[in-house]
Order: structure tokens, then sequence, then C-alpha cells
């Protein structure tokens, strides 16, 4: 393996591990979706840097890339307007204090 692909899965794991942390460590509803992202951006940094190294002459891989993160993008628009809603009807994104929205 090259030094370049090295440094992009280890890049790619620390936005992982960080987006894992910060999606099971916090309680607030946008802190969650935060640390979601980040975990999605680490999988895509690893897809991006595995498909580079493997198929260097495809733009399939990238392609890939954009759907997925315009995918990302319509989940955090769902997932901030979940957000404003639960705060308008009761004053807090806490996950804590969710407990009504069981179905």
């Amino acid at each position: 393996m090259t030094l370049v692909l090295i440094v992009a899965l280890v890049t790619g794991a620390i936005l992982f591990g960080i987006g894992v942390y910060g999606a099971l460590s916090q309680t607030n509803l946008v802190m969650i979706m935060m640390g979601v992202e980040l975990i999605l951006a680490g999988a895509l940094v690893n897809l991006v840097a595995f498909w580079r190294f493997l198929h260097p002459e495809s733009y399939s891989g990238q392609m890939f890339v954009l759907v997925v993160m315009t995918v990302m993008a319509v989940e955090m628009a769902v997932g901030f307007g979940v957000a404003i809603a639960r705060f308008r009807a009761k004053g807090s994104v806490e996950m804590e204090e969710a407990g009504d929205l069981k179905g």
C-alpha cells in the first residue's frame, strides 16, 4: 500500500471514530446528527481511497460519492426539520425528553 492510501484510510478512520463517539455520547438531536454525518464522511473517505487505489481510471466511485453526499444533505434537512418541530412544540431538542415520540 502506498503512503497516500494509508493517510486517507487513517483520516477516514479518525472521522468515523469521532462520529461514533459524538453520536453515542450526546443527548442533543443536532449533535447526534452531526455525529452521524461524521460517520458517513469517514466511510466516504475510505470508499474513495479504496476506489482510487483499486480502479484509478474509473470515475464511477466518484459518482457514487456524489449520490451519497446528496442523501446526506437530504437526511440533514429532514433531521433539522424534526428538530425545529420538536423545539417549537416542547422547547427542547434533548433526546432524553423525547419519550413522547413513540408511535
